[in-house]
Formats: structure tokens, sequence, C-alpha cells
């Protein structure tokens, strides 16, 4: 039987999650209310982390490892696609997205966290 993705250093991956769940959305979230005529593609992108965080969080803390699977594959994709396409044309988004630069503005934590989570997923998977 597979190990709960919640369990040891699984509560602290739920709760860096957690904490970049409810970053990413808040940001967006006051971003998208207050200016967003000025970048909206980044502050959609911003909000669209916040979502994917927050499947994250709720998938491992409830050891829903296929949709944990699914949400950390995303944020991946995520996070190399518009950090690369943020460095390749910075003129895309006016203003940083949480997954900008390779998530630069947030010392880089948004790269390594699916990394982080991918290992978490497939150490704590059934062993055959």
């Amino acid at each position: 039987m597979p190990e709960n993705t919640s369990r040891g250093f699984g509560r602290t991956l739920v709760a860096v999650y957690a904490v970049f769940a409810l970053a990413a959305s808040a940001r967006s979230i006051f971003q998208l209310v207050t200016k967003a005529d000025d970048a909206p593609v980044a502050y959609a992108l911003s909000a669209f982390a916040g979502i994917v965080y927050v499947v994250a969080t709720v998938a491992l803390a409830r050891n829903a490892r296929r949709l944990a699977l699914v949400a950390i594959t995303i944020e991946l994709a995520g996070v190399l696609t518009v950090g690369l396409l943020s460095i390749i044309d910075d003129d895309l988004f006016p203003d940083q997205t949480v997954w900008s630069g390779f998530g630069e503005g947030y010392g880089f934590i948004p790269l390594v966290l699916p990394l982080i989570g991918l290992w978490w997923l497939n150490k704590t998977r059934e062993q055959a």
C-alpha cells in the first residue's frame, strides 16, 4: 500500500503548497480587481497558478495521488513555459506572474517546488 502523501515530509510539502496557494491567489485577486487593464494576461496567469497550487495542496493533503500528479505536472509545465517566455520576450508579461523568470520573484521556489512534489509522489507510491 502506498505511503500517505500528507505524512512526514508531506506535511511540510502541503504547508509550502498552501502558502503558495494563498500568496498567488491573493496577489492575483488584488491585481485583477485593482489594475486588470495593466497586464491582464500576467494577472490571469497568476490566478491560474493560484488555482493549480490550491488543487495541488488539497490533493496532497487528501492523498489524491492522481489529482496531485496532474496538478503538479501542470505546475511544472506552467513554470517552465512562462519562465522561458518571460525571458525570451519580457514584453509578453508587462508585470510579473508567479512563474515569470522561473519564479525568480519568489526565490525560484516555483521552479523547485513541482520537482520536489513529483519526487515525493514517486517516493510515496506503491512499490511493486
